[in-house]
């Protein structure tokens, strides 16, 4: 998340968006066992600062960071930094969150390995088709 803050002039504002989509936080949770939900959470703080003070009210959705099997031991983290950023959020005017973790489960708590390609870190086509499904009611048009 830090590079996306870094770079959000050229890769954001002057493009001039009416949405901008963020996937972050989850290389940032596995990166370090100091970086804790609170740390992801006041990096995504930090990015929706300078979205808005550059771009202005535009809509800022975030997709909840994934679950992925290779990653299992950090799931507790994932759901905790998807919670602080869920109800951050609901506090601001021109956002949303969309929740791409929870239909990547099984019986609630397992992650289903068929979607993940054999590194079981990236999605195959049928995880690209739960993002899709679960997204595009968010996508303005």
């Amino acid at each position: 998340m830090p590079e996306v803050s870094a770079y959000a002039d050229q890769n954001i504002a002057k493009y001039h968006p009416k949405q901008v989509i963020i996937y972050c936080g989850e290389n940032d949770l596995a990166s370090s066992d100091s970086v804790t939900p609170m740390v992801v959470f006041n990096r995504f703080k930090q990015l929706f600062k300078i979205i808005r003070s550059r771009a202005g009210e535009v809509n800022v959705t975030f997709v909840s960071i994934k679950p992925s099997p290779i990653r299992k031991k950090i799931q507790l983290k994932v759901e905790e930094a998807n919670k602080l950023i869920e109800a951050f959020l609901k506090t601001r005017s021109g956002t949303a969150f969309i929740d791409v973790y929870h239909p990547m489960l099984i019986k609630d708590r397992d992650i289903n390995g068929s979607i993940f390609t054999s590194d079981s870190l990236h999605m195959n086509s049928k995880g690209y088709a739960i993002w899709k499904q679960v997204m595009l009611p968010y996508m303005l048009k």
